[in-house]
């Protein structure tokens, strides 16, 4: 096997702007680094957020995200976003314009408002995020611990997929692309009560549905 070039290699050592603004100028490998680095969290992203009534659209948008990608590459400002998070509001905009088409979208910030104590995080469902992807929580994890970690993540999908898409969206955002609940408003263009809150219904009502799995974890703590 062929060790890498210099230049190869420099490139792999380049932030997403770098490689973003490398693109711009004429350098097509830059670009070929750059997908191969977000290829799987990006389409991971689209298909739940386009949920299981949608799946087989999903390498639709993921394509049509990256022809955005390519034709908006000289408009790219790393004074702005992350690379990454401009990708990622790439996606959500077609993915939700999906939805919207398909008339899945409904209202959405129902019930009352939530007070002002910071938004509660669930470590619990990001690993079973993880899990559901094949990740393992531990270097030398038993047949029986696979077996949990497989079943949680795919509860966890489903629980994903009877979200309404806005809070859906918001969640993978925030949990998927690390967003904090200000840029989340920022990049929608939304206020940040309004993310907050969506924010908050959503992670509440995974709580509710993924409360057999949550009671288990606490019980091997």
């Amino acid at each position: 096997m062929l060790a890498p070039s210099p230049v190869d290699a420099q490139r792999h050592a380049m932030a997403d702007d770098q490689l973003m603004l490398a693109y711009a100028g004429g350098d097509a490998a830059a670009f070929e680094v750059l997908y191969a680095r977000h290829e799987g969290a990006l389409f991971r992203f689209v298909k739940r957020l386009l949920g299981a009534r949608l799946a087989s659209q999903a390498d639709e948008v993921f394509q049509d995200t990256w022809l955005r990608i390519v034709s908006a590459r000289s408009s790219f400002s790393p004074q702005g976003a992350s690379w990454r998070t401009w990708a990622f509001t790439i996606a959500h905009n077609l993915a939700m314009d999906r939805l919207r088409v398909s008339g899945r979208e409904v209202a959405l910030d129902t019930g009352g408002h939530p007070d002002d104590e910071d938004m509660p995080t669930l470590p619990s469902l990001e690993r079973g995020m993880h899990a559901a992807d094949g990740a393992a929580d531990a270097s030398h994890p038993s047949a029986e611990e696979l077996a949990f970690w497989r079943a949680a993540g795919r509860r966890l999908l489903a629980c994903l997929d009877e979200l309404p898409p806005e809070q859906r969206a918001a969640f993978l955002l925030h949990h998927e692309d690390g967003l904090s609940v200000q840029a989340l408003a920022a990049q929608l263009d939304l206020g940040f009560e309004t993310v907050k809150s969506r924010l908050r219904y959503a992670l509440q009502k995974l709580r509710g549905c993924m409360a057999r799995y949550l009671a288990a974890l606490e019980q091997r703590a």
